[in-house]
């Protein structure tokens, strides 16, 4: 029929997917404004895993101070938001859903815009933008328990308010900034880039994105109980009041790791899901691992391109809400002839 979604097997797709990661991650190694051969990288990984000798320091500078750090990162941010973004989309039960709604994109730009303009360092930039992400979720489900009836709607409520309070103080933050030091820097880190994730932010960082990460995909089975409903999930005898909030601050800590690691990254947590489940269908057993997978697959692909596109370097916030946005309108057509 004409529109109808093919749903591919789950071994199939995943196979696909993790194909699509391994060459985004060729691709980020080999291509940039210095190219490298898929020969000289293989050599430089080779001598960093000391499997053989030899020198080629222009090669093993690139490769393991600059590309492979932003790949790693890569990888991290775009699996994390992904997973993020798909268990959103599946406690609220709105496929439209996105990690900024309840306010952690907000949140985590205030936070690291406070620090910048405070004249703090880097680590507490991002402990900065980590806090401010959990305390606008946190502060959203608060004014949600304090709305009559409770329900997703006074969720999504709370986090409607909490968004507008952190985006009001992020415009005062960056009213009172230095126009010619502060702002600048303030406006370079909510484009998003991976330029500035280095070894050393990867050694606190990536044990507990990939343990948040891998959680998120281990309770699919409980995202596919909680998009049911809640009287169905009660029938089933999960407790909406407790696992609820429970699983939207898993996702709300993975989405704000990512963001202290590089800034605004956006349409990743909401366009990722969708094609996941156009592939693997709508359980999310299936379609939790691939997400994963896409997420971390996109985000090498955008960064490479921001970074190859021109001599300079093209923020990858941007990349991602240029390459986001067009491809959602195809997204949203296949979905329009699927209805129809």
């Amino acid at each position: 029929m004409k529109g109808r979604l093919i749903i591919i097997r789950p071994t199939y797709v995943r196979s696909l997917a993790g194909g699509a990661l391994v060459l985004s991650i060729v691709l980020a190694l080999c291509c940039g404004r210095y190219p490298l051969s898929p020969h000289r990288v293989v050599m430089v990984l080779g001598r960093l895993l000391h499997l053989w000798g030899g020198q080629d320091p222009v090669a093993d500078a690139v490769v393991q101070q600059v590309r492979l750090p932003r790949v790693l990162a890569g990888i991290l941010v775009g699996s994390a938001l992904s997973c993020g973004g798909a268990t959103y989309q599946a406690v609220l039960r709105n496929p439209l859903v996105s990690p900024d709604l309840l306010g952690v994109l907000s949140g985590s730009a205030f936070g690291a815009a406070l620090m910048i303009v405070l004249g703090a360092s880097p680590a507490w930039i991002q402990i900065g933008a980590f806090a401010g992400g959990v305390v606008a979720v946190g502060s959203g489900i608060s004014i949600s328990r304090l709305l009559p009836q409770g329900g997703l709607l006074t969720l999504l409520m709370g986090g409607l308010v909490a968004n507008a309070v952190f985006t009001a103080l992020l415009s005062l933050v960056k009213y009172t900034a230095d126009p010619m030091d502060q702002l600048p820097a303030v406006v370079n880190w909510l484009l998003g880039t991976l330029s500035q994730t280095g070894w050393k932010e990867l050694s606190w960082l990536t044990v507990p994105v990939l343990v948040l990460v891998s959680v998120l995909v281990l309770l699919a089975p409980l995202l596919d109980v909680l998009s049911l409903g809640d009287d169905e999930a009660r029938s089933l005898g999960v407790p909406i009041q407790i696992m609820r909030p429970f699983v939207i601050l898993l996702a709300t800590l993975a989405c704000a790791m990512t963001i202290s690691m590089a800034g605004i990254i956006g349409w990743v947590g909401l366009l990722v899901p969708h094609i996941s489940r156009m592939l693997a269908g709508a359980e999310h057993r299936r379609m939790m691992p691939v997400c994963a997978l896409l997420g971390a697959a996109g985000v090498l692909l955008a960064d490479t391109v921001s970074r190859s596109l021109t001599s300079g370097e093209v923020p990858l916030g941007i990349m991602t809400e240029l390459f986001g946005a067009l491809a959602f309108i195809l997204v949203l057509r296949r979905l329009r002839g699927d209805a129809t």
